[in-house]
This record gives C-alpha cells, structure tokens and sequence, in this order.
C-alpha cells in the first residue's frame, strides 16, 4: 500500500513526520537535528545538582522560550511495581528538593503513601534541555503546605475542596459539589472568602538520590551528566558522584 505522510506541530521549528503504511500502523520518520550550544561535562557543571537545576531553571524562565516550564511528567509505582506517570506543576525548590502540590486521596498519592519513591522529568522541547530526577519523597508540613494554598487563586483554592481527585463522579458531579462549596465558603461581608486549606491536600517533595541534565546534540550524540549521591552523606548538605554517561 502506498505510504502517506502527514506534517504535524507546524507552530515548532522541528514539524514531526509520519508515514502511515496502513490504517492500522503509524511510523514517525526522522525529523531536524537536536542542537544546543551548552556542553555538559563533569568539570563545567555545579557540584551540587540543585545548585545546577536552579542555574537552568532561572535561565529558561528568563529567557521565555519555552512556555511552560514547571510542566512535569511525575512517575509512581504501586509496591508491586506497576508504575502510573501523568503531568503535574512543580512548584517550589529547597535545598532538599523538589515540591509539587496535590489532593493526598488521589492516585499517584496513594502510591507514593505505599511507595515512597517517585521520578519525575522536565522535558523544555524548545531548547532541548531535559532533567531526570529520581528519589525518595516525604510529605512537606502543613505550615508549608498553607503558605502555598493562600497564593493559589480563589477558584484553584474552592477547586481543591470540590475535587475528590482519581475518584470516578458522575456527570455534574464536581460542578454541584462546587456550588455547594462555593456557598459554603461565601463571605457574609462581600470580601474575598476566606478558604482554609483541606486536610487532605498538601505537597510532597522529592528528595533526589540521582539526577541527570540532558542537552540535545546532532547525530543523537546528546551530552548527559548525571550526579548521584554518595551513601551516608548527610540529608542536608549531601556528597554527589558526577559522571558522563553515553548518549
């Protein structure tokens, strides 16, 4: 059968080609090379990972390239092994590590309740940069939690309360369980609510034993430095190995 092909993300520079051989298949052919003008190795990078994803981070938020970079794609595994990954906001950075917000019932909660590992990535396609950050996690404390709640807008705060997160709803549901929130929260004065943050919504914090900074480079022949954090180093100011790693 004859192949067709089909030009996709036409508002990116590297446009994704596919060729569709049959209904039933689709194969993603070759597109332009990745390319940044960084170079990762041992002796250019921080000693401290955190130190590193923050000089990173800073830049790409400065720079305005790439939209959305708190974007995440956070992975869990039950104790089993069977693992879930789905895309989360990370939030803030402390020098133990990185900290997302979310409902403590729902599903990826539950797993690291029961397994408290987890690995989460940024991928910022625009620049070709990526970090891996792999480790155990702890729930941060409720004075934490309720520092971040009050910066969070009237609607995401009355949302956290309506949403019973991973839980299957009807139709209408979560709209009705909102009025009823949105009503019980109403200020008599007509001032802005006064919404308390929920027992069961808090962040969680990844505390890292192995990261790894990716820059995009031609031919495949990507530049990875990953650091990993040497058994017995104290949690508030670890050692780390630093080491290249095949692309």
């Amino acid at each position: 059968m004859r192949s067709c092909f089909r030009r996709l993300s036409r508002s990116f520079t590297m446009d994704v080609v596919i060729s569709q051989p049959s209904p039933e298949k689709i194969h993603v052919l070759p597109h332009r090379q990745y390319q940044t003008s960084d170079s990762l190795t041992p002796s250019t990078v921080s000693s401290s990972p955190i130190d590193q994803f923050r000089v990173w981070f800073k830049q790409v938020v400065e720079d305005g390239i790439v939209k959305e970079p708190e974007a995440i794609s956070l992975s869990t595994a039950t104790p089993s092994g069977i693992p879930s990954a789905r895309m989360v906001l990370f939030k803030e950075l402390d020098e133990r590590g990185f900290v997302f917000f979310t409902n403590y019932t729902s599903r990826k909660s539950q797993e690291l309740t029961d397994n408290p590992h987890a690995a989460m990535v940024f991928y910022w396609r625009e620049i070709h940069k990526s970090v891996r950050v792999m480790g155990k996690v702890e729930k941060i404390s409720r004075e934490e939690s309720e520092a971040y709640f009050k910066t969070r807008p009237v609607g995401s705060q009355l949302g956290a309360w309506a949403s019973r997160q991973s839980s299957v709803v009807a139709e209408g549901e979560v709209q009705a369980r909102l009025k009823k929130i949105e009503e019980r929260f109403a200020p008599s004065d007509g001032l802005s609510p006064n919404i308390p943050l929920p027992d069961f919504w808090g962040g969680w914090r990844v505390i890292p034993n192995e990261v790894e900074f990716w820059c995009g480079k031609p031919s495949r022949l990507h530049d990875r430095i990953r650091y990993i954090r040497e058994e017995g180093s104290a949690p508030e100011n670890p050692s780390w190995r630093i080491e290249s790693l095949a692309p």
